[in-house]
């Protein structure tokens, strides 16, 4: 069994994404997430990283200079059976392409799973990773994310950019 403890690790990124923070527990990557300026503390120490921070943030530099389209990661994200299988349709989405919230829903079988497949996609804790920044409208509109609808921007032009 893992330890409950997680590290963190702030992994500068992008100017116009801020920093992103890498949690891992021994088993693998917990959480990966944006930070804004009022989320750091850089008054207080650095926190220490481990090998997954560490390999995590190594792939994300590879991503953010257009040298990666898959990750390869051990991730531990804590979530529900249901979020789980979402989540893992999430990574099936093409590095540069996009799916609808039905799109993933069909691809579990349960096409009525629009909703709860929206709502487990909002709870990814583990951003650009799995890339829940992927998901758009039905009608190719933009819809929530985590990181704001100026970050998902950002990645897909990135995606669709790094493609071409």
């Amino acid at each position: 069994m893992s330890t409950a403890l997680a590290f963190d690790y702030y992994q500068p990124a992008a100017a116009s994404l801020g920093l992103i923070r890498i949690q891992a527990s021994d088993d693998g990557l917990t959480a990966i997430t944006f930070l804004d300026a009022t989320d750091h503390d850089t008054a207080s120490p650095a926190p220490q990283p481990n090998a997954h921070t560490r390999l995590c943030q190594q792939q994300l530099a590879e991503y953010f200079a257009g040298q990666r389209t898959r990750f390869e990661l051990p991730l531990a994200a804590s979530g529900t059976p249901f979020q789980q299988q979402v989540w893992r349709r999430l990574c099936d989405i093409p590095f540069g392409a996009t799916a609808s919230y039905a799109d993933i829903a069909a691809r579990l079988d349960n096409p009525r799973a629009v909703r709860a497949v929206g709502a487990a996609n909002g709870r990814n804790p583990l951003a650009i990773v799995v890339p829940c920044h992927r998901v758009i409208g039905r009608d190719g509109s933009l819809t929530g994310y985590a990181g704001g609808l100026a970050r998902k921007r950002w990645l897909l032009a990135h995606e669709a950019a790094a493609r071409a």
